[in-house]
């Protein structure tokens, strides 16, 4: 079974990473949580610390299904490595998500140039060559998914368990949720 990557940075998220790595791991898919930092403990963004379960440099992104970046800062987009992954990965077809801020990582790669995107109100300016549906809670766009922020992080974890497993999957995890 191929692995769905969550990266974790300093000021991270914690609904919309947490969130997501509980929903697709109630999907029963494969989610190992990436820290960019250094060290396996991260601190998301209220201050709740977070261990990680395998550091950047030792992840094996060979072998993912998906590459997930949540939001809560701009930090993802200054660590080059993830960058890099994120493009290559992308330009093999793959599938990529971010949601709240971290759409911004994508429009600095290109990666959403003539594609539609949501994402954080605010951080709009930072999604280049968008088409931008900023009212809606998640949007995919060919490999390309994008959610708009915390308080719709079930919503965009569901599409994730919906792309990867399908959508009968999705709505048996949804309605253990009680999510309708």
């Amino acid at each position: 079974m191929k692995t769905i990557f969550v990266f974790l940075t300093t000021g991270f998220e914690e609904m919309e990473a947490l969130g997501t790595v509980d929903i697709l791991r109630r999907a029963g898919l494969e989610v190992q949580t990436v820290s960019l930092t250094g060290n396996k403990t991260v601190m998301a963004s209220h201050g709740v610390p977070v261990v990680s379960d395998t550091l950047f440099e030792e992840a094996r992104l060979g072998n993912a299904e998906m590459l997930v970046i949540p939001g809560g800062t701009t930090a993802f987009n200054d660590h080059e490595g993830l960058k890099k992954a994120v493009k290559e990965f992308y330009d093999q077809g793959h599938n990529v998500a971010a949601i709240c801020a971290s759409p911004i990582v994508l429009g600095g790669l290109g990666i959403l140039n003539g594609r539609r995107a949501t994402c954080y109100p605010g951080f709009e300016h930072y999604l280049k060559g968008a088409k931008l549906e900023t009212e809606k809670a998640v949007i995919v766009d060919g490999n390309v998914i994008t959610g708009r922020g915390p308080g719709l992080v079930i919503d965009f974890a569901l599409k994730l368990v919906e792309i990867v497993a399908g959508k009968a999957k999705r709505d048996e995890v949804a309605e253990k949720l009680l999510v309708k």
